[in-house]
């Protein structure tokens, strides 16, 4: 099941990565849940699928869809969760942006059911019960 859930979350950052932003929604559950870091302007949560990818393309907006998810390692596997740290970056109507971030998704019956977005690695992956 874990390497299941790894490929969905895999396709689901090809899918931000290439724009398909209708494919990126059907990856996820209808009562998704979308956690950015506590530190996020607008941390959320936010709730439902609707929310989610209104939040998803308000974000990408903000980079004229010119932005990617560049991870950064492996993908860690944990139950029903997947770790990715990534470099986000973006070129929009400001100054081009690199953040580092790693995201949790937790997968449930082939969709994404949560996102938990985190700035500090290694709060993250205690998240997961794991050190670095």
């Amino acid at each position: 099941m874990s390497q299941e859930n790894v490929e969905i979350v895999r396709a689901s950052v090809d899918a931000w990565n290439v724009g398909d932003m209708d494919a990126f929604r059907e990856l996820h559950d209808p009562d998704a849940i979308l956690r950015m870091d506590a530190n996020w302007p607008e941390p959320g949560p936010y709730v439902g699928r609707e929310a989610v990818m209104r939040e998803y393309e308000q974000l990408r907006q903000t980079w004229d869809g010119r932005d990617t998810s560049e991870p950064i390692g492996d993908f860690i596997d944990v139950g029903d969760r997947v770790a990715m740290r990534f470099i986000w970056r973006g070129a929009g109507q400001g100054p081009e942006a690199e953040l580092e971030l790693t995201v949790i998704w937790t997968v449930r019956k082939g969709s994404i059911v949560a996102a938990d977005y985190f700035r500090d690695y290694a709060e993250a992956l205690e998240t997961l019960g794991l050190r670095e």
